[in-house]
Parts: structure tokens; sequence; C-alpha cells
């Protein structure tokens, strides 16, 4: 599954994912805080998905 994260996110955003789920399991959205912070992550199209997929929103 890390391998199609990966061949996602090169092939799917150039300029980064609209959603990046964080190790910690946080999902930062595109102009959010700590998006471009964000650095070793799993790459969604939506908020929704991230969510989906047992991810939380940020606290603040």
């Amino acid at each position: 599954m890390f391998a199609l994260a990966l061949a996602f996110s090169a092939t799917a955003f150039a300029d980064g994912p609209p959603v990046k789920k964080s190790k910690n399991g946080i999902c930062h959205a595109v102009g959010t805080t700590y998006y471009s912070r964000t650095k070793h992550y799993t790459p969604y199209a939506s908020m929704a998905a991230c969510l989906n997929s047992g991810g939380r929103r940020p606290k603040r």
C-alpha cells in the first residue's frame, strides 16, 4: 500500500496533494497551518477520504 501511495502522489499531484495525513494520523488540507511542514505523509484527494481512512482533523 505504501508503494501505491508513493506512485499516486508522484503522478496525481504535481504541486502536492490536496490533503496530507501525517504519521500521527492528522489530516492537513492545503492552506492550513501545518500543511507545508508535514513531510512524512499519506496523500489524499479530499478531507473526507482522509477522515474515512481513520485520520482526524487538527485541533486548531
